[in-house]
């Protein structure tokens, strides 16, 4: 259950949640160096909206019967969501780094990195603060 479809659920401004299901992986946190569950948001999204205003979210990802939910504080490292450390090139490596942990190809990589620029593309990673789910015994 390294990567795949998965839910993230985030917090509203009124306190209710939203949930949106999205390709998320496990990675190496660029700056931290902890591993981190990582997702790539479109700029302008709710999910991104409602993550500036409370940081904390959670992930669930499934595979049959087992499940697993990972809880933590996002960080949020894209064009409008400048991280120290990680410039344009940067910025652009973390968000393949972020689509191929998440099991995603890509043929034409040029492309890929120009549409993440045009939707303004945000990597969220999570450093986990909370595990648990159900695996086989």
């Amino acid at each position: 259950m390294d990567h795949g479809l998965c839910v993230v659920n985030t917090v509203r401004v009124d306190g209710t949640i939203q949930s949106s299901v999205v390709n998320a992986g496990v990675l190496v946190h660029p700056t931290s160096g902890d591993q981190a569950v990582g997702l790539v948001a479109v700029g302008g999204s709710a999910k991104l909206a409602n993550l500036r205003k409370q940081r904390r979210l959670s992930v669930v990802a499934r595979s049959g019967w087992q499940w697993a939910t990972v809880e933590g504080d996002a960080d949020l490292i894209g064009p409008d969501d400048p991280w120290p450390g990680i410039d344009a090139e940067a910025l652009r490596q973390l968000l393949r780094e972020v689509f191929t942990a998440a099991g995603g190809t890509h043929d034409d990589w040029e492309e890929y990195d120009r549409t993440m620029a045009v939707e303004r593309r945000t990597a969220v990673l999570v450093t986990p603060v909370r595990t648990y789910g159900v695996s086989p015994e």
